[in-house]
């Protein structure tokens, strides 16, 4: 069953999300508090809290690879699936992005068990 997914504009272009010098930004979209991160030129999205104990990503930094770490117990996470790249075995909700002509769009899947958390 393919995905379906609600778009939310986050801004009219990339300029406008005023990333900081650690190219992690913490925004409100649709309710909703969401991670943006910059890496090489791609937008990507996630939950604002580390799965683990609830760290606030934002505050954390990007690694050599692009991964997003924890401030409070350095977790690692790839932001482009979620995936706990530093072993711990926990998972961070992403949320895909488009850039498109009329502006930068983050998706909010329908139907999920994430719909309720805002």
């Amino acid at each position: 069953m393919e995905k379906k997914y609600t778009w939310h504009k986050l801004a009219d272009n990339i300029s406008e999300l005023a990333f900081p010098v650690s190219n992690i930004v913490e925004k409100t979209v649709g309710g909703r508090k969401v991670c943006l991160v910059l890496y090489k030129e791609t937008l990507m999205a996630c939950s604002q809290v580390c799965p683990h104990a609830g760290g606030a990503l934002a505050a954390g930094y990007l690694d050599a690879s692009g991964n997003i770490v924890c401030p409070l117990h350095r977790y690692k996470f790839n932001v482009q699936n979620g995936r706990n790249v530093s072993g711990e075995g926990y998972y961070l909700k992403t949320f895909p992005t488009q850039v498109r002509e009329d502006g930068i769009f983050i998706g909010f899947e329908e139907n999920n068990f994430f719909n309720w958390l805002k």
